[in-house]
């Protein structure tokens, strides 16, 4: 019977990649129509229109399925200490993110298109009106509902005794949906991190936290320097010194957050057991 569960947690992912693309479909065939109109011309507006249907289906298709039942009683039990520690993390991950990132060897000449591609849209995304709903508000809460409300719930219930197997499972699904191999690295770390986070809270609402800090930092970031190529250090001038010392002062942000994290994270029952 528990195998049921895995075939679940790969349904919840094609579902999700099916709903996007025929997002994407859909306003391109309106986009097409309209081709008149200036507006739908912009491929910034075209993404977040496509990305406001997707959310809006994904959201509707799930809770209608019962896929997924909203609950508020996490939000009960006032986790505010785990919210305010989750952005903390959140915002002293990015740095040493971008560190690790540069780190990595070139991509393939053919992969690197893709890699261009991806970033031209993304900063174009994020350049449009609008461009901070999508990516900072929606995006977090479809996809934590999805890979960590859905998926990982699923994959826990099949093989409870491998926990940190199916989180790092569940992690990689959600690398993968990012079709971007620049951007997988990193939502692979981060979807442990949420994992671990969802694992010991049984809500998404702290994964929900940390992507919105997440996302928001990223936000923030290419507003301010839209070269996608644009390297940590010459954020600082070219002073490498002050690069690593950016990185330095992120861990001291993130790794207390971590371990105020595990300290307080508690499942709402525990909680109240505790009280």
């Amino acid at each position: 019977m528990k195998k049921q569960y895995a075939l679940m947690a790969i349904v919840y992912v094609l579902a999700f990649l099916g709903i996007q693309g025929m997002s994407g479909v859909v306003v391109k065939l309106v986009s097409v129509a309209l081709k008149e109109s200036p507006l739908m011309a912009s491929y910034g507006v075209q993404a977040i229109l496509s990305m406001v249907l997707f959310s809006v289906a994904a959201v509707v298709v799930f809770v209608w399925a019962r896929w997924f039942k909203p609950s508020a009683s996490y939000m009960r039990s006032r986790p505010w200490v785990v919210l305010l520690w989750s952005v903390m993390a959140a915002l002293g991950a990015i740095i040493p993110s971008m560190f690790c990132q540069e780190l990595m060897p070139e991509w393939p000449k053919w992969l690197q298109e893709i890699v261009d591609l991806s970033e031209r849209q993304l900063v174009m995304l994020m350049q449009t009106r609008g461009g901070y709903f999508v990516l900072a508000l929606l995006a977090p809460v479809v996809e934590e509902m999805v890979f960590r409300g859905c998926v990982l719930r699923d994959l826990l219930r099949w093989q409870p005794e491998r926990r940190w197997l199916m989180i790092g499972l569940s992690a990689l699904l959600f690398a993968l949906s990012h079709i971007n191999p620049a951007q997988m690295p990193h939502a692979f770390v981060i979807g442990v991190l949420l994992g671990w986070m969802y694992s010991r809270t049984g809500s998404i609402v702290p994964g929900i936290a940390f992507h919105w800090a997440n996302n928001t930092a990223a936000y923030l970031f290419y507003v301010m320097y839209p070269n996608p190529h644009i390297r940590l250090v010459d954020v600082f001038g070219g002073r490498h010194h002050s690069a690593v010392m950016a990185v330095v002062f992120s861990l001291f942000i993130l790794v207390p957050a971590l371990v105020q994290l595990n300290q307080h994270m508690r499942r709402p029952a525990d909680r109240q057991k505790e009280q």
